[in-house]
């Protein structure tokens, strides 16, 4: 593709996290230094807000880093998020042909779509469409998630964060719980549907501090009542009190949720079941079968929007990968998603690259084999090893009130 000169359009989608503005704040950087962008436009609730024209202009921020700075450390999605799934381009051309239309109102040049799995499907739909197009126009995805789980990345952007959030709350519940003598079962669950990664954090702390997670079970492996209660009672003849991280999406051989029973059986636009209530089913369990004193903690949104605790490794990389995003298309690509390749080697590193869109949308990357242990009730220290780089560094919280400082976007 030759140089085009135009506007750039980015927006938010699907969960959000507490990096997620931090790479919103990449594109604006990248858009700043480029002589091809004329005016950057932010769709407000992804791609609802483009249908919409519910547009604002963002050049505003343009070599504003005290501003930029604040909404790095920003929680949410500052443009607002959807969960929107585009119609097959066979079956509503007529969709794509009004997209386009906006885009060609707006002049819109550039588009970059900040998001996980489902939002790398809109993404590849557009750049699918765009080759039926007469309109030149650059489609690229930008990943996010918590979940960890996009192909062809080493790890995604708000993972991080994510992570360090779990790794410290399990460190500080296993403090808690460790004051007393009386036989106890805390069971923590993370948000993870089909892949465990949030859910590998909590075996952090045991493995450098020695306190913190003693089961961890991930969706994976099939789940096992009967062996889940031996775990459990092994474990307390080790000590008093048995800290377990499990997976909200964890199920049995059958397929079936082991939090079934608490959830509504309620879809989102792409099919995804809303999950819920394991922990507290698994509380009931335990109950049952041992009869000591147990309870559940549902750590929910936190894991997401915990900006006070983020990771300066991840903040940093969003920042980057959100730049990296820019260059690409500014290089003339179209249809691909910035990723990250970690080097091999002692220390940490990584280098940014872009992969097809087409082979992550959709897709769900797992937690490896290698990652989990035989018996299938924690992780190994591979897995830690994988994570502890990305939970590295703090940033600098500005506090006003005893409060941090949050930015909201015009």
């Amino acid at each position: 593709m030759s140089t085009v000169r135009g506007n750039a359009i980015v927006g938010q989608s699907g969960g959000p996290t507490s990096a997620i503005n931090a790479t919103l704040s990449g594109v604006i950087r990248g858009a700043s230094l480029s002589d091809s962008i004329d005016k950057l436009y932010g769709m407000v609730n992804g791609v609802e807000g483009l249908l919409n024209k519910s547009i604002i202009d963002l050049s505003y921020l343009f070599g504003d880093d005290d501003n930029l700075n604040a909404l790095e450390l920003t929680p949410a999605s500052a443009l607002g998020s959807c969960r929107k799934k585009l119609p097959k381009i066979e079956d509503d051309e007529e969709f794509y042909k009004n997209v386009f239309a906006i885009f060609k109102e707006y002049n819109i040049r550039y588009f970059f779509y900040i998001g996980g799995n489902d939002s790398m499907d809109t993404v590849d739909k557009l750049s699918k469409y765009s080759k039926k197009s007469d309109y030149e126009i650059r489609i690229i995805g930008v990943p996010k998630t918590i979940d960890n789980d996009l192909p062809m990345i080493d790890h995604a952007p708000g993972f991080g964060s994510a992570a360090k959030f779990i790794a410290t709350t399990i460190k500080e519940i296993a403090a808690d719980c460790a004051v007393y003598t009386t036989k106890a079962v805390t069971i923590v669950e993370m948000m993870g549907r089909d892949a465990g990664w949030l859910t590998c954090a909590a075996a952090l702390p045991k493995y450098y501090d020695g306190l913190g997670a003693d089961l961890i079970y991930l969706p994976e492996k099939p789940f096992d009542d009967d062996k889940f209660i031996s775990d459990v009672k092994n474990e307390l003849k080790k000590h008093p009190n048995v800290v377990v991280a499990v997976s909200e999406g964890i199920r049995y051989e059958n397929g079936n949720y082991v939090g079934a029973s608490n959830q509504s059986g309620a879809v989102d636009v792409f099919g995804h079941k809303y999950l819920a209530g394991t922990a507290k089913n698994l509380e009931a369990l335990v109950k049952k079968e041992i009869g000591c004193k147990v309870r559940s903690v549902e750590l929910n949104l936190p894991q997401r929007c915990s900006a006070h605790l983020v990771s300066a490794t991840d903040i940093d990389e969003s920042i980057s990968i959100g730049r990296h995003a820019v260059k690409i298309a500014l290089d003339g690509k179209s249809g691909e998603m910035a990723s990250i390749i970690r080097v091999s080697g002692i220390e940490y590193k990584t280098e940014l690259t872009s992969v097809p869109v087409c082979e992550v949308a959709n897709n769900v990357k797992l937690v490896p084999n290698e990652y989990i242990n035989e018996k299938g009730n924690n992780v190994t220290r591979e897995c830690v090893e994988y994570i502890i780089p990305l939970i590295q560094g703090e940033k600098n919280i500005i506090y006003k009130n005893g409060m941090p400082t949050h930015i909201r976007l015009k």
